[in-house]
């Protein structure tokens, strides 16, 4: 068997494992799935053991593809270390990739970008706007270096294996209704449209269960993922939701907002890879968001900056 195993044909494999095609790794990796299949089977002759197998017209991993994907993932988190610790010396940090939920990336990111341009200046930050569930998978396939993301009450999110997690805070959840809406309760919002998140997703079941909570089935008319449509259907008296207090920072839509049974939160947390937690630009990055939530939240307390609060 050879031991000049490639660490870059293992990343290919570890991909593989963890996006179960290899047109995914192709799409991720920017490569052709051609490209993908031939630097595996060279990987295969490297090892010297069948690591793929045919499966309809997919390839699956064998027991022996299994275990060297398994090894794969703790040589790239060795190397990911090594990298952390040469990094405390470079006066600049590594580019850190962001993926953040949307409500975050509005509030928090460009204070954090404030922040970072002041303590480390020329520092390179990536960001995308992904949801949670998406963003925690691309962290740990390393699509990207760090995920904001959050959970609702009752709804934790999977704890991936090799990802670290750091609360920034807990953002209230209150039900929003247009200005001149006689509302002042969630019982009250019984016969009212509703608009809510996607089938599937864990805000919409912890929402229809709010509602249920209060004795009714919420007559869902529409479905967002964006929340600021959400706001903007909201503002216009067409609708009802429930909406997280962060998402509200700086929008000039008028809502009025309506505190619920047991004044429920949503947590708000970061991931990294542990692997790479200890990265100078991790840590910028995770510092600068807590001073945002500390500063966003603040701007909340400010009777003047907000909605009304029934």
């Amino acid at each position: 068997m050879s031991t000049g195993w490639s660490t870059h044909r293992l990343l290919l494999l570890r991909e593989l494992q963890l996006r179960g095609t290899i047109t995914a790794v192709a799409t991720a990796l920017s490569y052709s799935p051609s490209t993908v299949s031939q630097q595996l089977a060279q990987l295969e002759r490297e090892v010297g053991a069948p690591l793929l197998q045919a499966d309809g017209r997919r390839v699956r991993l064998t027991a022996q593809g299994e275990t060297v994907a398994a090894h794969a993932a703790n040589v790239l988190a060795l190397e990911e270390r090594a990298r952390a610790d040469i990094d405390v010396d470079n006066p600049m940090p590594a580019p850190v990739r962001i993926a953040a939920l949307q409500t975050s990336a509005r509030a928090l990111l460009p204070r954090m970008l404030d922040m970072l341009a002041v303590t480390h200046p020329g520092m390179r930050v990536e960001a995308w706007v992904l949801p949670p569930e998406e963003g925690l998978f691309e962290v740990e396939a390393r699509g990207f270096d760090l995920v904001i993301a959050e959970q609702y009450p009752g709804h934790t999110r999977e704890h991936r294996a090799g990802l670290d997690r750091v609360t920034l805070g807990r953002d209230p959840i209150r039900l929003a209704v247009s200005p001149d809406s006689p509302i002042r309760s969630l019982a009250d919002a019984a016969a009212e449209p509703w608009i809510m998140e996607p089938i599937g997703t864990a805000v919409r079941t912890w929402s229809v269960q709010q509602c249920r909570g209060a004795g009714f089935e919420p007559d869902v008319r529409y479905s967002a993922a964006d929340l600021l449509a959400q706001v903007r259907l909201i503002s216009a008296g067409h609708a009802v939701g429930l909406l997280p207090e962060q998402l509200l920072a700086g929008d000039e839509s008028p809502v009025r907002l309506i505190d619920l049974p047991g004044s429920p939160t949503r947590e708000i947390f970061t991931a990294a890879r542990e692997s790479s937690s200890d990265a100078k630009g991790i840590i910028a990055v995770r510092d600068a968001l807590a001073q945002a939530f500390h500063d966003a939240t603040a701007v909340f307390e400010d009777p003047n900056a907000m909605p009304h609060i029934d």
